[in-house]
């Protein structure tokens, strides 16, 4: 039987010096991690927005962010962001892009890594307001804290192209919903108006409306029919690369 010879055996330690020296070498920039948290209300569309606390930006709206620990990875720093703003917990939030301009932020170089999400107002309650922390309308956002706007039109693009592609619709609306209050919510987030007719035809050719053989109720206008999605057929054609086709 061979003897193992620690003498000869191989080691990392050179290698780990190495890494840390080279690490140590880079130029130290903070990173931190923004959210844009678009949610329907009241056919129309909103962001979650909080007041800025820096003197330069005084009066001024921005998104909700942080700097990512050091230990952190980054998905987790924007849900703990979101959590510790808002109070709110299992919102899905998706990766968008990253903005790094040199004068991006007063303080000096800093990237931000920005995620966004689209929920229903009513279905999260905000339980922390500080610093003015609300709802506002997309209509009134024209001037924000650093680069935000910017941030708010790249992730507004995203959603907009997103919920062409995918059912972001269907987790906004009741489980049975009516065609009309589908197309609300389309032409609040692409803000456009659309031909009824056409809306309608358009969805029915995709063949994922189910018939609840239900009727609107207490409602001011014309009570229309009541439908819901079928996720379990948009799931199986979506293995194939077929989905929503707006």
């Amino acid at each position: 039987m061979l003897e193992y010879n620690k003498s000869i055996a191989p080691t990392n330690t050179a290698h780990n010096q190495e890494a840390v020296s080279l690490v140590e070498s880079y130029p130290k920039v903070p990173l931190t991690v923004d959210c844009a948290i678009f949610g329907f209300g009241e056919n129309s569309l909103k962001v979650l927005l909080i007041k800025s606390d820096l003197a330069q930006f005084s009066g001024k709206y921005s998104l909700l962010g942080d700097i990512v620990k050091s230990n952190e990875d980054l998905d987790a720093a924007a849900h703990r962001v979101l959590y510790e703003r808002t109070g709110m917990k299992d919102v899905y939030l998706e990766q968008v892009q990253s903005f790094g301009k040199p004068d991006r932020h007063p303080g000096g170089r800093v990237v931000t890594t920005v995620y966004a999400s689209l929920l229903n107002v009513k279905h999260q309650e905000l339980s922390i307001k500080d610093h003015d922390l609300n709802w506002h309308s997309i209509d009134e956002m024209i001037g924000m804290a650093f680069d935000h706007k910017e941030i708010l039109d790249t992730c507004l693009g995203w959603l907009r192209k997103r919920i062409q592609e995918h059912p972001l619709a269907f987790n906004l609306l009741p489980k049975k919903f009516s065609l009309r209050e589908l197309q609300n919510v389309y032409e609040s987030i692409l803000n456009i108006k659309m031909d009824r007719r056409n809306f309608r035809k358009k969805f029915a050719s995709m063949g994922y409306l189910i018939d609840a053989h239900e009727m609107e109720t207490n409602v001011m206008h014309r009570p229309g029919k009541l439908y819901s999605f079928d996720f379990a057929l948009y799931a199986q054609r979506k293995q194939n690369g077929v989905g929503i086709d707006f």
